[in-house]
């Protein structure tokens, strides 16, 4: 299984509704391991990451008014990539800064398609 990150909107009844990947656009948000080895990991959660570690027990679920919270998160992992990755990476390997990296372009990506939306970001 595979980690994908998706936007969502709520209706009219307040029901929510997960939007299509727009072509382009990449909804891969990491394996299914990276939960707690990456994502959940001890490094992510000493860095004060609040929505990433959520996904060791769930899904990440950041509401339309937490996107930028989970932008500013982002920005955070991704200014310290080599640490988080320390743990994990084989060399140029799946947990590699790099790989961990692109993976956070494509939430990122999500993020700023949610706010031009008034949307909120989902990682499942």
């Amino acid at each position: 299984m595979t980690l994908v990150v998706s936007v969502f909107v709520r209706d009219d009844a307040g029901e929510s509704q997960v939007l299509d990947t727009p072509g382009g656009c990449s909804d891969l948000a990491g394996p299914e391991v990276w939960r707690t080895t990456v994502w959940g990991a001890e490094a992510v959660r000493a860095l004060g990451a609040r929505f990433f570690p959520e996904l060791a027990e769930g899904w990440l679920v950041a509401q339309p008014d937490e996107v930028v919270e989970l932008l500013d998160e982002c920005v955070l992992l991704r200014t310290n990539l080599v640490l988080i990755a320390r743990g994990t990476a084989r060399g140029d390997g799946p947990d590699s800064p790099r790989a961990i990296g692109d993976r956070l372009t494509n939430i990122e990506g999500a993020c700023h398609r949610a706010l031009a939306i008034g949307g909120g970001v989902l990682v499942w």
